[in-house]
């Protein structure tokens, strides 16, 4: 939905999370395309991020959410065999804390192996869903503020060590009936 092409992490950032917001909304609504808010939604945010007049929502919300949803696995929603995994593996130097675990099925959690969700899911040619996307992104912004990248350009990004490929970030979205707000438990 945002029209530049982002030359820094922060833009990069706030074009998926303002793209994020406006899915979300529209998904919610229970709409099959966008609409003018919609539209808005991403346009206002994405400003706001950028110029640090806006934030993202914090993890709490996240965080609740996966205290109150089913115990399922956040890739594919099976309910059997649920391990904890890591959305940025710790080999990586992912962060060994709350916001960073999941549930995952064994299955997805041995097929991921030690990848990044964002590198694993595109490997496999799908789309992580809206929530998960959004919990891995706020991850990641944390980190990158923590490090004081924000700033550098997309270009430079390669000579930071990450534990993540921040140049994976997607700010093309499937159209919006292929996006799922959540994975949904198996029935």
């Amino acid at each position: 939905m945002t029209r530049r092409q982002p030359e820094t992490v922060r833009e990069l950032i706030a074009a998926c999370y303002a793209n994020l917001a406006s899915a979300d909304s529209a998904l919610s609504g229970g709409r099959g395309k966008y609409i003018t808010v919609d539209y808005m939604i991403a346009a206002r945010l994405y400003k706001g991020l950028v110029t640090e007049t806006m934030s993202m929502r914090s993890l709490y919300h996240d965080e609740r959410l996966k205290m109150t949803m089913p115990q399922a696995c956040y890739y594919c929603g099976s309910q059997r065999n649920l391990a904890v995994d890591h959305l940025i593996p710790r080999l990586r130097g992912g962060p060994e804390e709350a916001d960073n675990l999941i549930w995952a099925c064994r299955a997805c959690n041995s097929s991921k192996s030690g990848r990044d969700m964002l590198e694993w899911v595109q490997a496999k040619g799908s789309f992580p869903s809206i929530l998960l996307l959004r919990r891995y992104l706020k991850i990641v912004s944390r980190h990158c503020s923590q490090i004081g990248c924000m700033d550098v350009l997309l270009g430079d990004v390669s000579d930071i060590d990450l534990p993540f490929d921040v140049m994976r970030i997607p700010i093309v979205f499937p159209p919006l009936g292929e996006l799922r707000l959540w994975v949904y438990p198996e029935s």
